[in-house]
């Protein structure tokens, strides 16, 4: 959005004629409604919640998790899986921490499984609603925009016995078309991309654990584990995990 300030400072216009209360009222202020008219009631929460992913929103890497999870299973393999109950209260991750309760209270693996798979369903319902929402308000904006300088255009026209008002009011009523676009594409369509990224990222990363869980239930060798979770990461991360590896076999070798 900045650039767009300076592409119009450039080309030497007055930022004071960029503010147009009349135009930031119709356009900003209708589009946010129709974009709040394709919520329910209980979807608004949500809306504002998922903002707060875009500046504060800190989740593991998977790296980190496949460590976290391979050193419980370690730890499952040789007290036993009721020993993680000790375990529970350091573990940061509430998912992860759910899918533990749920082995330690004897859940059979389809159940745990089951559950923590609806639970990954409920969040990537609720974020699509979030990203959904500002698309629908991406989608208004440039009408909305269209709507103020039609506006404008009415009422300039009106006083076009007045020829030197009629040139700043022509102006002043396409200033809603360019909040319009300017609103969608560099702010509602980014958000809702950011949003979409972030989801996809956590969603990947809960089934990341869920495999993880229902494996350490399963008694699987934490070697074995480690190798089904790294089928996560992606081809650099995996290389980087494996020099990291064979680094440390060498430093304890020597």
């Amino acid at each position: 959005m900045s650039f767009v300030v300076l592409g119009f400072i450039l080309k030497h216009g007055h930022l004071a004629s960029l503010v147009v209360p009349a135009a930031i009222a119709v356009v900003f202020g209708c589009t946010m409604s129709a974009a709040f008219a394709t919520l329910s009631k209980w979807d608004i929460p949500n809306v504002f919640k998922s903002l707060r992913m875009l500046v504060g929103h800190k989740i593991k890497s998977p790296t980190e998790m496949i460590e976290e999870i391979v050193a419980l299973a370690e730890k499952a393999r040789r007290e036993g899986l009721l020993y993680l109950e000790n375990h529970l209260e350091n573990v940061e991750d509430s998912f992860l921490r759910k899918g533990l309760q749920l082995v330690i209270d004897g859940a059979e693996p389809e159940v745990v499984s089951g559950v923590l798979e609806t639970e990954i369903y409920a969040l990537e319902e609720r974020h699509r609603v979030s990203h959904e929402f500002f698309e629908s308000a991406g989608s208004f904006a440039p009408t909305m925009g269209i709507a103020g300088a039609i506006m404008g255009l009415i009422v300039a026209l009106g006083n076009i016995q007045d020829p030197d008002s009629l040139g700043p009011a022509i102006a002043s009523a396409f200033v809603a078309t360019l909040y319009g676009v300017v609103f969608a594409y560099c702010v509602c369509f980014p958000i809702a991309s950011k949003l979409k990224t972030l989801t996809a990222k956590e969603i990947m990363l809960r089934r990341l654990i869920r495999e993880g869980v229902v494996a350490l239930q399963s008694g699987n060798n934490p070697i074995i584990i480690r190798e089904r979770l790294n089928a996560y990461l992606n081809p650099d991360a995996r290389a980087a995990l494996a020099a990291a590896q064979e680094q440390q076999l060498t430093k304890a070798a020597e």
